[in-house]
């Protein structure tokens, strides 16, 4: 019998498989990316135009690459794009020439401060070409000729992403969102595809309260266009979550929305906060991933951006060194454990109206204290049915009782529970 894998294993192997692909905002990369998480989920797929005016934007052109290099007079590859999809600069227009190192030092990007590092360079919409290579392979180079060609085309096509929706018990919609156009990046943002695609499939495993949308989109423009092609469904979304940097060994980060008190701010704040693990709990910028586009101001979106380094904060960031081994099944099973208890806390924060309110009701001779016998937490269970019957006018929620009381939230929900179930409130 073969041994049993971690969630966390699972990840890492399809953050593995997912690694090699290149990816970029449009284009068959994408494409191979959605048809393997789509192995894991039944996915809609979108295929948008070119050309289609989505807010302020225009689809670009759909880019696809076959092959790049470089190669010196003997015909030797010295730099391949078959050896790493971050050897090429992204969207480079196609070019087939010869010319001395002289003149070709002006398209090749390098880390001087990293030289055995290659970086990863993009240049969506200026028509450019150029090569990635890590700094101690061109201090080796001699002078001379060298072979250029990449191999691209850049035409008319379609911008592509995908949806999954997690049916809830009320139309109301949670987003979730991940980037899927960076190439040969795991920790950015493979990882974070990873934790969202089984995410996805825990909630599929149960009827949560509310409808979760899970987006797998190209950064910036793919949010942009969704949002574009979904106004008549903004008003239905209640929370939302980013998911990037999933799978480094650095504390959990949660970066709040643009509101800073909106319910999902207050929920991982919470969450984080009673739970033994090291965090941190960072302002709204706009400035980042696509939690910016959710809550610019004419959405405004209640949607924060959970991580665990965030974005720059970690020397590989953007470089050959975020490949699978510098992410961790364990970092990438306790950034879904995040997930998993926020959204449980969200979707269990109702609000209820006592229904004895004037003065404190008999809990005794409804057998509610004797329902708590044996429990460890007896003292703590009891108070929480005195704050929630307390709090339960109908204006305050669960989390606004555990926040008050400073009661674990489970503690006060399970309170809840027995409470409606003896007839003493009601959501």
């Amino acid at each position: 019998m073969a041994p049993m894998t971690s969630l966390g294993e699972e990840m890492h192997a399809l953050v593995e498989r997912l690694y090699p692909l290149c990816r970029s905002i449009t284009g068959d990369g994408v494409r191979a990316t959605l048809d393997i998480v789509g192995e894991y989920l039944p996915l809609e797929v979108h295929e948008v135009p070119t050309g289609t005016q989505v807010l302020d934007w225009t689809v670009p052109q759909e880019w696809n690459i076959r092959d790049a290099y470089v190669a010196d007079a003997a015909g030797n590859r010295v730099v391949d794009f078959a050896a790493s999809s971050l050897h090429v600069l992204g969207y480079s227009v196609p070019i087939a020439a010869t010319m001395p190192l002289e003149e070709l030092r002006g398209h090749l990007h390098t880390l001087p401060d990293r030289p055995s590092w290659v970086p990863y360079r993009t240049s969506y919409y200026k028509p450019e070409w150029g090569f990635c290579l890590a700094q101690e392979v061109l201090d080796a180079l001699p002078e001379g000729e060298y072979e250029v060609c990449v191999d691209s085309t850049l035409a008319d096509g379609h911008l592509t992403y995908a949806e999954h929706v997690v049916p809830g018990q009320v139309a109301e919609e949670v987003i979730v969102s991940c980037h899927v156009c960076h190439p040969a990046l795991a920790n950015d943002n493979m990882a974070g595809v990873a934790v969202a695609t089984f995410l996805a499939r825990e909630l599929a495993g149960r009827t949560p309260y509310y409808t979760y949308r899970f987006l797998f989109a190209p950064g910036t423009i793919g949010a942009i266009t969704w949002l574009a092609r979904n106004k008549e469904r903004i008003e239905r979304v209640k929370h939302g979550l980013v998911l990037a940097c999933a799978g480094d060994s650095g504390q959990v980060t949660y970066k709040q929305s643009r509101r800073g008190d909106a319910e999902i701010d207050r929920v991982l704040r919470h969450v984080l906060a009673t739970s033994d693990r090291p965090h941190e709990i960072k302002e709204f910028t706009p400035y980042g991933y696509d939690e910016r586009q959710f809550c610019s101001p004419g959405f405004d979106l209640g949607v924060g951006s959970l991580t665990r380094t965030p974005y720059a904060g970690y020397p590989e960031y953007h470089t050959s060194a975020d490949n699978p081994d510098f992410v961790s099944p364990e970092a990438m099973e306790d950034t879904l454990a995040v997930c998993r208890e926020a959204f449980a806390v969200l979707d269990r924060n109702r609000r209820y109206l006592n229904l004895s309110p004037y003065g404190e009701p008999q809990l005794g001779r409804r057998g509610l204290y004797e329902a708590l016998g044996g429990r460890s937490d007896t003292r703590e269970a009891q108070m929480a049915m005195l704050w929630v019957l307390s709090m339960s006018d109908g204006e305050h929620g669960l989390l606004d009782v555990a926040e008050r009381s400073g009661l674990p939230f489970d503690t006060v929900a399970t309170a809840a529970d027995a409470l409606c179930g003896a007839g003493l409130i009601k959501a």
